[in-house]
């Protein structure tokens, strides 16, 4: 073979080294898994539910919690996974053991400090995954299964990091846009009922950013999902999802 096809073979082998060394000192509780972990953008498009999820980042203003939006959901117990940063996690305990206790949430992890992770090597992206992972096991004895990058942003570094610290990395593949002050509830309902479909996994924000959320969610989850033949699910459920009759 020619240096001009080593070259590309060595730069993506290169990193699985680099991550068995960085891994040496990893807790037991993260158990790598085999293969290039998947970008998960949505579940089986056979599946009647889609996936309600809520980013937690860190807030500069405000209490960072969405009380009515949480209300809401609780009282009618619809199923939700909630992705929380380490920094969010810190200012708010309470919030953290109140979602650990509802057996129809479901808690993933979203970052230590809500970085551009595409702007650090692979040592600094992985203290940034592992921080709230191993907050939620040593603080909640909750072991953590599901990962989102802070702004959705992430390379092959981050996606390596993800599939040897045994993560499941979560997208979507319907941003509501809430956090955007400019957007109506109608505007966003409109957004996300336009696109939503068996398997859809769509993206909100808990942590008060979202002046409509609530608004939006019981729309959603009242009229909208029931009318297209979809029920609100966590990823977990989502992406375990069987189709009808089987």
């Amino acid at each position: 073979m020619g240096s001009g096809i080593l070259a590309p073979m060595r730069r993506h082998v290169l990193p699985y080294l680099l991550f068995g060394l960085l891994l040496a000192s990893t807790p037991g509780l993260f158990i790598p898994v085999d293969g290039v972990a998947q970008v998960i953008k949505s579940g089986p498009p056979t599946c009647p539910g889609v996936a309600l999820t809520f980013d937690l980042c860190p807030v500069r203003k405000g209490p960072g919690y969405d009380q009515p939006l949480m209300d809401y959901l609780i009282t009618h117990r619809i199923p939700a996974t909630f992705f929380m940063s380490g920094k969010w996690m810190v200012k708010h305990e309470p919030e953290v053991d109140h979602l650990l206790g509802m057996g129809f949430f479901e808690v993933g992890t979203h970052g230590e400090v809500h970085a551009h992770l595409p702007m650090h090597d692979a040592d600094e992206q992985r203290t940034e995954i592992l921080g709230p992972v191993k907050m939620l096991w040593e603080h909640y004895a909750h072991e953590a299964a599901l990962f989102r990058p802070p702004y959705g942003e992430y390379n092959d570094v981050t996606v390596s990091v993800v599939n040897m610290l045994g993560l499941r990395f979560i997208q979507w593949n319907i941003e509501s846009g809430d956090p955007d002050p400019t957007l109506s509830a109608e505007q966003i309902l409109t957004r996300v009922a336009k696109r939503a479909k068996p398997g859809s996994i769509i993206v909100f924000h808990a942590n008060g950013k979202g002046k409509q959320t609530r608004q939006v969610v019981e729309q959603l989850t009242s009229d909208i999902l029931p009318r297209k033949g979809l029920r609100p699910m966590t990823v977990s459920g989502l992406l375990n999802c069987t189709p009808p009759n089987q």
